[in-house]
């Protein structure tokens, strides 16, 4: 019987002569500078996402609804006071929100198939961005909100475009949530398969004499009978010579 050669509290032996030492310090080198790039591509993706951004508020001001105002000498009035244009403008803000979130995710993953975890904050991060902007920008290129200075321009009883509003404020999650989306969606259908982990070397030579003694264990001892065959019993050395010999006469 050999002893296990387990390690005391399953740690692994501290052999720096082993011929595996060198390349897995070399490893842990190499992956502790891949985060720091990785914190880099994420930083720039959110950025280029949040620019784009931009570009929504001037679709948004161009697709939303405006809600049609009128003026007298002393207040403003909504012309139609059962219209939903306000209603529009929020629909059309998360419905362009969330396309620009699948939009972009789709132009980031084409261009880099890996996941990780810095590039998907750098998405949630960079949508929620993306929508602030293009918020602050449909509200800017948009009527102004002085609606008293707008009414004294137009004149009493001319109807006038009010400002461009965002009532409901949870529509900008909108964009993050079609990212999430759209990544998880590329990830699972296009995305590479994660990589088999690595077996440490002290593992492997400990499974590798498991399976010789293993492989000696059912060869068996010389001599020693195989199991789950019945025994025979042994003939005396005296019956068999004469077994053996001529029959008598």
């Amino acid at each position: 019987m050999t002893a296990p050669l387990t390690p005391r509290d399953n740690q692994p032996p501290d052999d720096s002569r082993h011929p595996d030492a060198a390349p897995a310090a070399e490893h842990g080198t190499t992956t502790g500078l891949m985060p720091a790039r990785e914190l880099r591509e994420g930083a720039l993706i959110a950025l280029l996402v949040a620019v784009t951004g931009v570009l929504l508020g001037l679709v948004w001001n161009w697709l939303a609804p405006h809600v049609p105002l009128v003026a007298d000498t002393r207040n403003v009035y909504l012309k139609n006071t059962e219209g939903e244009e306000s209603i529009g403008a929020d629909g059309t803000f998360l419905l362009l929100a969330f396309g620009f979130g699948v939009l972009t995710t789709a132009a980031v993953f084409l261009f880099r198939r890996k996941g990780g975890i810095p590039l998907v904050v750098a998405l949630v991060v960079g949508g929620l961005l993306g929508a602030t902007v293009g918020w602050l920008t449909g509200m800017w290129l948009g009527p102004t909100p002085d609606m008293a200075a707008h009414a004294k321009q137009v004149g009493p009883g001319v109807v006038f475009d009010g400002p461009l509003r965002l009532q409901a404020k949870g529509a900008l999650l909108a964009w993050p949530i079609g990212a999430m989306v759209t990544q998880l969606v590329l990830t699972a259908l296009f995305g590479p398969p994660d990589p088999a982990p690595e077996v440490p070397h002290w593992l492997q030579d400990e499974q590798g004499q498991q399976s010789e003694q293993g492989e000696h264990g059912q060869q068996g001892r010389p001599g020693e009978h195989p199991p789950g065959r019945p025994q025979q019993p042994e003939v005396p050395e005296w019956l068999r010579k004469g077994h053996d010999g001529p029959p008598s006469a």
